[in-house]
């Protein structure tokens, strides 16, 4: 076979042999591998029906293709194997406890509450630690990954437990599975009257395929209905076997809400964790970790909660997390108490990052600050190069309808900011699996953590993008500047409201929204009783302007008498008028209702249909 020529140019062809390539990686980059100049793999790239420039990052597909042309078999390298191999050139082995068996000392299992939505497992964990976290929460469902420590005694011994508390609903796949990653023990909550769920068999699927010893909390033995011995002969099925019935899997009867077998319960995860596992670690060590989640803090910046898994966490330890890095300038533990050190499966709040990083993201002590950002950079472009290469269909919001009876293929532009990354993350991997078939498709273009700026409004407008802001709102003159430009941003603080509205959206089911616009004030100065028209407000304005027709509420001492009246008659001395402006005084009419007084305020207001682009 002859090698391909462009421009009269030989290009040189390959016998099969595998080149390895990064995620995102350009034509530049494929030159280098082979020694090609790479203007002529533009032009090979051109002949074969593809415009792409040679510092493009292109779709694994593009780079197969062309490896295919040039008889070159192209490896895409992973992300977690690129990410070893950049560790190893800095001689960083990640996940390995340095020294020999005499190094590791024991360490107490960390634990991940799962189960179906409802189950319990917040009030669980609340029982644990003695704290109301429910409360506080938009619905009732933990929208974050947090980390606590607990302490019970076990024959006599003081043990730990450290719990990360991951959400249990469908929306929050992407936080469970990384939940379970850094998991020694899984908890799985089932309620004692509903039995195995569709989630119940999800959280239970996470926890094999991260290999985890699995303790069965059967929770609500306290209602009515309730049965554990059902929810035992269900769990059979899918191969949890109980103790009792000769199998390996220890279930206990609790109460999450009475605080019945909560001591119970934690004696079984730790009697779990010694006959299963060998849970050691080397805190002699640089400290190696996982950050279990992180968000942007108005007085502390860039916070992150991490779970150190080896080695020993000291404040003014150079850190690099993800594509962020830093000093370590403060650490709080699980009730807010300033620590020195955190030693291995203590979670704690680290301060002092650069930047927010991602949950799931892994921790590691450096030598110097050169290197962490050396580190933290090279990350960064890589994920900057593997979002550029994602292949998408650009299609405007704003023709939505249109577009979806024109039969076209569309896509929906979003950009996703909210208070904490983990939760940014299971919103964006649960939208982009909505399935409203092969018409409409979702782009991310941008997440983040923190407030809605002017720089998201900015990127919005250049790519008719919606944005949505969860648990954040829009921060300065950005929320000026959106409504200025036509931007649609839609504020969150939960979840699923979130993605039920933009499968709406999708779907076209959107319904007309409906906002209260203020029109004017009018302040009673005089009442005039007419037997013919009963009683008449001699009024000033106060602001805006009142309308004739419009509806208007009445409020006295700051509270409102009535609702839903009309402006029946409008008159400016002896003129009937269709409206009176802010200043000028004239008489109102408000029909039938008659109960009015001096100092009373008439607000008068419509009903606008929001527009949904």
């Amino acid at each position: 076979m002859q090698a391909p020529s462009v421009g009269g140019v030989m290009l040189p062809r390959g016998n099969g042999e595998t080149i390895r390539l990064s995620r995102g990686a350009s034509l530049t980059d494929f030159a280098e591998k082979i020694g090609a100049n790479p203007a002529s793999l533009v032009a090979v790239m051109m002949n074969l029906g593809e415009m792409v420039t040679a510092t493009q990052s292109v779709s694994d597909d593009t780079l197969q293709m062309l490896g295919d042309e040039m008889n070159y078999t192209v490896q895409i390298v992973s992300p977690e194997e690129e990410d070893r191999e950049l560790l190893e050139s800095f001689d960083i082995e990640f996940g390995e406890d340095e020294g020999g068996e005499e190094a590791l000392v024991s360490r107490p299992p960390v634990v991940t509450v799962m189960g179906h939505v409802d189950h319990g497992k917040t009030r669980l964990l609340d029982a644990i630690r003695k704290t109301n976290v429910v409360a506080g929460e938009a619905g009732g469902i933990t929208q974050h990954i947090g980390a606590y420590q607990v302490g019970t005694e076990v024959n006599g011994e003081e043990r730990k437990i450290t719990f990360i508390d991951t959400p249990g609903h469908e929306a929050f796949t992407a936080m469970r599975a990384r939940g379970a990653k850094s998991t020694d023990i899984a908890i799985l909550v089932v309620a004692a009257n509903d039995g195995v769920m569709p989630q119940t068999i999800e959280a239970l699927n996470h926890a094999k395929a991260a290999d985890v010893p699995i303790v069965v909390a059967v929770n609500k033995i306290d209602v009515e209905g309730a049965d554990p011995t059902k929810v035992r002969g269900q769990l059979t099925e899918f191969g949890l076997v109980a103790e009792e019935y000769g199998g390996d899997t220890m279930f206990v009867d609790i109460s999450a809400k009475q605080g019945l077998n909560i001591d119970s319960l934690l004696e079984a995860v730790v009697l779990t964790a010694d006959a299963s596992l060998d849970l050691r670690a080397n805190p002699e060590q640089d400290a190696q970790g996982i950050a279990i989640e992180s968000h942007l803090d108005r007085g502390r910046g860039a916070v992150s909660t991490v779970l150190v898994q080896r080695g020993t966490l000291r404040i003014g330890d150079t850190v690099v997390v993800g594509d962020a890095y830093g000093r370590v300038r403060a650490m709080l533990d699980d009730k807010g108490n300033n620590v020195e050190e955190a030693t291995p499966s203590t979670p704690v709040l680290v301060l002092g990052l650069t930047n927010v990083p991602g949950a799931g993201d892994n921790l590691l002590v450096v030598d110097e600050d050169r290197t962490a950002r050396q580190i933290a950079e090279k990350r960064a472009a890589r994920e900057r190069n593997a979002a550029f290469a994602k292949r998408v269909r650009r299609v405007s919001l704003e023709d939505l309808d249109k577009v979806l009876k024109a039969g076209l293929v569309q896509e929906l532009n979003l950009i996703i900011k909210g208070d904490a990354s983990g939760a940014v993350e299971a919103l964006e991997s649960s939208l982009l699996q909505l399935d409203v078939g092969e018409e409409v498709d979702i782009r991310v273009l941008h997440r983040g953590v923190g407030a809605v700026t002017e720089s998201d409004i900015d990127l919005a407008m250049g790519s008719d993008a919606i944005v949505i802001g969860y648990n954040v709102r829009a921060a300065g003159r950005a929320a000026q500047m959106a409504e200025r430009e036509g931007v649609d941003v839609r504020y969150y603080s939960v979840i699923y409201q979130a993605i039920e509205e933009i499968e709406a959206a999708l779907k076209g089911l959107l319904k007309p929204e409906y906002e209260e616009v203020e029109l004017g004030t009018a302040e009673i100065r005089e009442v005039f009783r007419s037997s013919k028209l009963g009683n008449i407000a001699g009024v000033l304005i106060r602001s805006g302007e009142v309308k004739r027709n419009t509806k208007a509420r009445l409020v006295r001492d700051g509270k409102v008498i009535a609702e839903d009246l009309t402006i029946h008659g409008l008159r400016r001395f002896k003129d009937d008028v269709t409206e009176i402006r802010e200043g000028f005084e004239g008489g109102i009419n408000l029909g039938n209702f008659n109960d009015i007084k001096i100092d009373d305020v008439i607000a008068t207001y419509e009903m606008r249909e929001k527009p949904r682009v």
